[in-house]
């Protein structure tokens, strides 16, 4: 199977090529992706435990889904794709802001990402993919913000970014 590529990007989002997946994360090169926050209508957040054998931050429990887009797909294409590929349902999603972060992982590799953060409602279970995923569990927001700070190696580094900078955006989203 060859390997996905991500489409590289500058600051503004403005794609300048592509690259292998594994090689943007080896050189740290911008790249643009997403994030999808699923909630129920009792404002609690479906997170997802990542598969133990990814090759970056596996068990971790981190948003519903992410990934990276596809050249020619939109950001609520590419969400909608991955929802299904990895939690097994559809929902309709809304994008709500993008941010730049850059972080390196034990194993030398570098998140570098111009990350789409999405937003959608759920009230049923998934169906997971256990290649991709390897639990699920609904929290409240409040609860997950005061676990971050309890217990923040169990979370991704993305995870965590997008709580602690855009919490707000989650409140404000409420059903």
């Amino acid at each position: 199977m060859t390997e996905e590529n991500v489409i590289l990007v500058n600051e503004n989002d403005e794609p300048i090529g592509l690259m292998p997946k594994l090689e943007a994360h080896e050189k740290a090169v911008l790249h643009r992706a997403f994030s999808v926050f699923v909630l129920n209508d009792k404002n609690q957040l479906m997170l997802q435990q990542r598969a133990h054998h990814k090759y970056h931050s596996p068990l971790l429990w981190t948003n519903t889904c992410c990934s990276h887009q596809r050249e020619g797909e939109t950001n609520l294409q590419a969400g909608n794709r991955r929802l299904m590929e990895e939690m097994g349902f559809q929902t309709e999603l809304k994008e709500l802001f993008h941010f730049i972060y850059k972080a390196p992982f034990d194993n030398g590799l570098t998140e570098h990402e111009l990350d789409h953060v999405m937003i959608g409602y759920y009230n049923e279970a998934p169906s997971i993919n256990p290649d991709e995923v390897e639990s699920w569990k609904w929290m409240d927001i409040e609860e997950v913000k005061q676990d971050i700070s309890v217990n923040p190696e169990v979370y991704t580094v993305w995870f965590k970014i997008i709580f602690e900078e855009f919490y707000h955006f989650l409140e404000e989203h409420k059903v």
